[in-house]
């Protein structure tokens, strides 16, 4: 079975590492073909919009799914028109994931606590929206937004026009600013057989609006069970196929949700060593229409992504039991170029290791564990 991805970058590379074992082939699409995943398998070169190049795509694979959100809905549903070539996930899940506010009224829908939100068009709307909602506030664009960018925190009025210059001319969302304890995320796949498999919740760490480190099982049965929960409501909605993740902040015992992923997660990295079954192979097998594997944790695991620059591979291997995976990317300020993890067999030993490896890496976090 060849599997078609939209979107070469980091992800994608991984997705295909994790199914070359399963007897998988790839065939991705990009808008260059240096990429990550060229290494791995042949890259049509063009526009994520291009029909005809995406229709070529669609014609070769038996399936076809994505590393990132922003592509054409329109245009992938034309690339399958007629064909027997499925979608995984749903095409509902990913423009849902490409548009804030869609995010914001699917959890009040299905009954997930959110942040109060408005809708902003204009420079009057966005500030009845901080005169209704209050502020602080954040106001962020409803598409194209991650790892921290298209966002303008408003923290009294003064800063509004300075938030409306930054950011207008695009549809906005602004809402209120929560004062969180910490930020969790929730992974889960479901199959094509409806099975479900739910991973060990992870917490993280941000810095600058990119994550920097993430840590799992976070141990918390009450926000285990809300985020299980959660999650479930989220995959049975969509008739979901492939593994989501959904970003929560933590305020008072209860979780928030902040946005959603249609795909694989950066804070899941840690289960390509740390869970029986990694992210990556179990979204192939959903989409393929395999078993799921096992989502238990094999022990405590960390991982820490590498920013900006690459770090000598020996400094890094040389932290006791560290697993290092490089993109193959050039350096550039502000750029994920890599990841490493660490799994150990108690909590208190992991965030040790954990610390020690900040230390070497020379990585500053508030708060660290």
């Amino acid at each position: 079975m060849t599997i078609g991805i939209v979107g070469a970058g980091q992800l994608g590379r991984m997705l295909a590492l994790a199914g070359y074992p399963l007897g998988l082939d790839f065939l991705f699409l990009d808008r260059s073909a240096d990429v990550p995943a060229a290494a791995l398998a042949p890259v049509l070169a063009g526009t994520f919009t291009d029909r005809k190049l995406l229709r070529r795509l669609a014609r070769r694979c038996e399936v076809l799914s994505f590393d990132w959100e922003n592509i054409s809905v329109p245009a992938l549903r034309a690339a399958t028109h007629g064909l027997r070539t499925r979608i995984s996930p749903p095409l509902r899940a990913l423009a849902t994931g490409q548009d804030r506010l869609a995010e914001k009224r699917l959890f009040e829908r299905l009954r997930i606590p959110t942040t109060r939100y408005a809708a902003v068009g204009s420079r009057s709307g966005l500030e009845r929206a901080c005169a209704r909602i209050g502020l602080p506030g954040v106001l962020k664009t409803r598409r194209l937004g991650y790892d921290g960018k298209g966002q303008a925190l408003i923290r009294k009025r003064a800063d509004i026009a300075a938030a409306w210059d930054a950011l207008g001319g695009v549809p906005l969302l602004y809402e209120e600013f929560i004062d969180f304890e910490l930020e969790v995320s929730a992974l889960g796949v479901r199959g094509r057989d409806d099975s479900e498999a739910l991973y060990p919740l992870t917490r993280n760490w941000h810095a600058g609006g990119i994550l920097r480190l993430s840590v799992a099982p976070w141990e918390s049965a009450a926000l285990e069970r809300q985020a299980r929960a959660h999650l479930r409501a989220v995959l049975r909605d969509f008739s979901y196929v492939g593994t989501l993740a959904i970003e929560f902040f933590v305020c008072k015992g209860r979780l928030v949700a902040n946005e959603l992923a249609p795909r694989v997660h950066n804070s899941g990295h840690w289960t390509i060593e740390g869970a029986v079954t990694s992210q990556f192979e179990n979204h192939l097998r959903a989409v393929a229409g395999l078993p799921l594997g096992s989502t238990a944790a094999c022990g405590h695991a960390a991982m820490v992504n590498l920013i900006g620059r690459m770090p000598p591979a020996a400094a890094v291997l040389a932290q006791p039991g560290v697993h290092l995976h490089d993109y193959g990317k050039s350096a550039r300020p502000g750029r994920k170029l890599g990841h490493c993890t660490l799994v150990a067999p108690s909590a208190d030993e992991r965030d040790r290791r954990t610390r020690a490896l900040l230390r070497a890496l020379a990585v500053s976090l508030v708060r660290a564990p």
